[in-house]
Order: C-alpha cells, then sequence, then structure tokens
C-alpha cells in the first residue's frame, strides 16, 4: 500500500512564507512526477506546480516567482515552499504523485490534503 503525507500547513500572515512537504511511502519501486494541486472553498482543484523525477519543473502563473517546488528522489518527497503568500493562496493544498509498481504499472496517488489559511 502505497500513502503520500503531506505536513507543513498552518495559518500565516500576508506577505508570510510557508513550507509544504509530501512523504511517499510503502511498496515503492520508484517515481516518475509529483505534483502539488489546490482547491480553494468552491472551486475546482488547480495544478500549482510539478517536478520531473530529473528535476525539470512547471508553476502555474499565479504562483511564479513566489513559489518553488523541488524533490528529493532519495527519501521519496516533495516540497513546495511557498514565499510572499497572498489571501487567495489560501486552500487544502494535495501532494499528487505517479508511482511505479514492482512490475511495469504506475498508478497516481493522492495525498489527504493539508490547509493554508493566509490572513489579510
Amino acid at each position: 500500500q502505497v500513502r503520500l503525507v503531506e505536513s507543513g500547513g498552518g495559518l500565516v500572515q500576508a506577505g508570510g512564507s510557508l513550507r509544504l512537504s509530501c512523504a511517499a511511502s510503502g511498496r515503492i519501486f520508484g517515481i516518475n512526477d509529483m505534483a502539488w494541486y489546490r482547491q480553494a472553498p468552491g472551486k475546482q482543484r488547480e495544478l500549482v506546480a510539478d517536478i520531473t523525477s530529473s528535476g525539470n519543473t512547471n508553476h502555474v502563473d499565479s504562483v511564479k516567482g513566489r513559489f518553488t517546488i523541488s524533490r528529493d528522489n532519495a527519501k521519496n518527497m516533495v516540497y513546495l515552499q511557498m514565499n510572499s503568500l497572498k489571501p487567495e493562496d489560501t486552500a487544502v493544498y494535495y501532494c499528487n504523485a505517479w508511482i511505479r509498481g514492482r512490475f511495469t504499472e504506475v498508478n497516481e496517488y493522492w495525498g489527504q490534503g493539508t490547509q493554508v489559511t493566509v490572513s489579510s
């Protein structure tokens, strides 16, 4: 059984910073792309940033220059450094990963989410 567990969310004032972490555990034989998504109240879940196994990254325009995704392949972890936070960044943030099993299968997994609240 594979699990993704996020940590690092919380309440912060506008302009502040938070660092989210996500640890993958279980029967893992490799991890392909990893990503962070977020879902604000009343809105659809949206991609924030993703990173390939070789470290190539993509950040959506609304967070470029403020957020940075990174990963540690040896530890099966992905991070999201969030700086200059704005109230509109308030959402539940979810970790996402495409994980390879013992054979050639690749499955998508989600964490349980961590709340980020930015006060004005």
